[in-house]
């Protein structure tokens, strides 16, 4: 068992890692989706890849959670039901939803999301199920709960509606990519990026300790180079591109 010390230390270490990938990852594309190439290895069903990479996360976080020796509190259970409501969509929903027949995605890129899925998983499910402290039921009416829930939700909401505009983009038969309009997508190129950024602050400053906030420094240092090599694609695929969309955040970036 992991003391509190030796655990912190390897969240901040987790950080870490996740701010140095962070100029490899603005000067490389991973390859899949629309950025798939073949040089990098062998490749598999995009649909088996996606479910295979997402499931380890809920199955991880609610192993160590469920097995810790902490007492749960109800906020404490809140946060498990968060978890379990995004990876539910992500790892079980979303991949039967995409219109993605033929599509393969690199394994490589699969393995390392599985990865990424099992120690974020991991760091949080330990530290509520065991070392974190007990929360009160009056942290639903602390600030922070209050205006992170409220950020979880919204993105969460964000995310889902963006998913279904680019899922619903493509009428039956076609298969040619275009430029998707409607709800944020007329500021920003990822408005589903952007939601599941918000989400992943929100739970952050809700949950408030260092293995939340890992996941939400991790989610930005992944998706925001991941939005703004989208939104180079989309200038360079489309000459009628509009001009005044920025990459994943309204107004700014």
């Amino acid at each position: 068992m992991l003391d509190e010390t030796n655990f912190q230390l390897l969240a901040l270490t987790w950080i870490a890692i996740a701010i140095l990938l962070v100029p490899i990852q603005l000067r490389i594309t991973a390859p899949y989706g629309r950025h798939t190439r073949r040089d990098w290895g062998w490749t598999m069903n995009n649909r088996l890849a996606w479910i295979l990479m997402e499931i380890v996360s809920p199955i991880c976080f609610a192993y160590f959670f469920l097995t810790g020796s902490n007492d749960k509190s109800f906020p404490m259970w809140l946060f498990f039901g968060l978890w379990i409501l995004h990876y539910v969509n992500r790892s079980i929903i979303f991949p039967f939803r995409i219109k993605t027949k033929g599509k393969e995605m690199t394994v490589m890129i699969a393995v390392l999301a599985a990865f990424f899925n099992i120690i974020n998983g991991f760091l949080n499910g330990y530290w509520l199920g065991n070392l974190g402290a007990i929360y009160p039921e009056s942290w639903l009416f602390d600030w922070r709960f209050i205006i992170g829930i409220l950020l979880f939700i919204t993105g969460f909401i964000i995310n889902i509606h963006a998913d279904n505009i680019l899922i619903y983009l493509r009428k039956p038969g076609e298969t040619d990519y275009k430029i998707p309009t409607g709800g944020l997508f007329k500021y920003i190129s990822c408005p589903n990026h952007f939601g599941e950024i918000l989400e992943w602050w929100g739970f952050a400053l809700l949950c408030w300790n260092l293995p939340a906030l890992s996941f939400a420094i991790w989610t930005a240092a992944n998706l925001i180079p991941r939005a703004l090599a989208h939104h180079r694609w989309y200038r360079t695929k489309f000459e009628n591109y509009p001009t005044e969309r920025q990459a994943v955040i309204p107004f700014v970036l």
